[in-house]
């Protein structure tokens, strides 16, 4: 069945004239004719019956010219979508978003894309590396954002956006506020407040052991900010990447001696074909301007960053 036999015989159905008809649809009248008659015989009788100058439907006709109608509306809001769709006015990109990046680096990107691009909507998953690589794999989101202390795996496109220093986070009047940069060694015996959805964990570990330095892990909290409220309290330190959003009170130095830094990297899946508005927001990222300097997380002093700090629990 054509579509166009169904589009002719909703014509007649309006102008109940074969003529007209066809001067509407822009084809000639025994063409119009031939397609309803063809169409009569897919559907297995007759559509309208003719008198003279009068046409009217038939009830075979009557009965099918809704569901008609049905289907040449559906096949129109198809190609508005569509083009809605290819022309960005209606598109969804879902961006998966590895839990410990902060949003610092990325609040002007976004907005640079929103002012560009209204027309396209992002939903950002948040989730370990592990998981976003899952969900990428299986189309379930349409781009990643992370990084790994590990090689990502080849079936993955990577390209590097921009490095960001690990820091130690510390309270208030902690006796690591007399370095501007801590060497690893000088965390020996402190006790520390684990990120579990850090991906550097094992990484850090083993440097630490390397240098003969021992921490005692005293909590441990999927909530970034749980964990920088009980450091902020006096429980412990912990370490945290240099564009993270801290709270107000919390003391931050980079790691020195060695310095520790991880790679924020755009990861798609190699060999699969983005959709215009996923082309879009792939091309936007990679042209951003990542490497213009940033300040990262305020690293003053104390006594002139938090003068109202809380004193620490005694």
């Amino acid at each position: 069945m054509d579509i166009h036999h169904v589009r002719y015989f909703l014509a007649v159905c309006e102008t109940r004239n074969f003529t007209r008809a066809a001067e509407n649809c822009h084809v000639t009248q025994p063409a119009l004719s031939r397609a309803i008659q063809q169409l009569e015989d897919e559907v297995g009788g007759l559509l309208f019956r003719r008198e003279r100058n009068l046409t009217h439907l038939t009830d075979l006709g009557n009965l099918l010219r809704p569901r008609f109608q049905s289907i040449v509306d559906e096949l129109s809001g198809v190609r508005q979508e569509a083009s809605r769709f290819l022309c960005l006015e209606d598109a969804h990109v879902k961006v998966g978003i590895m839990c410990t990046i902060g949003p610092r680096r990325f609040t002007g990107l976004l907005s640079d894309f929103n002012m560009r691009h209204r027309g396209i909507q992002l939903q950002l998953v948040e989730g370990v590396p592990t998981k976003l690589s899952e969900l990428l794999e299986a189309g379930e989101i349409d781009v990643a954002i992370m990084a790994s202390s590990d090689q990502f795996p080849e079936r993955f496109d990577v390209t590097p956006l921009f490095r960001e220093r690990f820091m130690l986070a510390f309270p208030a009047g902690h006796r690591l506020c007399q370095y501007d940069a801590i060497p690893i060694t000088a965390i020996d015996g402190e006790i520390y407040l684990r990120r579990v959805n850090c991906e550097y964990w094992d990484y850090l570990s083993d440097l630490c052991d390397s240098f003969g330095v021992k921490t005692r892990v005293s909590y441990s909290s999927e909530r970034e900010d749980w964990i920088q409220n009980m450091v902020a309290g006096g429980l412990g330190i912990c370490f945290i990447p240099e564009y993270s959003a801290v709270i107000p009170g919390l003391q931050v130095r980079p790691v020195a001696e060695p310095e520790v830094t991880r790679e924020v990297c755009l990861v798609t899946v190699a060999g699969r074909r983005f959709s215009p508005a996923v082309a879009t927001f792939v091309g936007a990222v990679k042209s951003y301007g990542w490497a213009t300097p940033h300040s990262g997380i305020d690293m003053r002093r104390t006594s002139d960053a938090h003068a109202d700090a809380p004193p620490l629990p005694q």
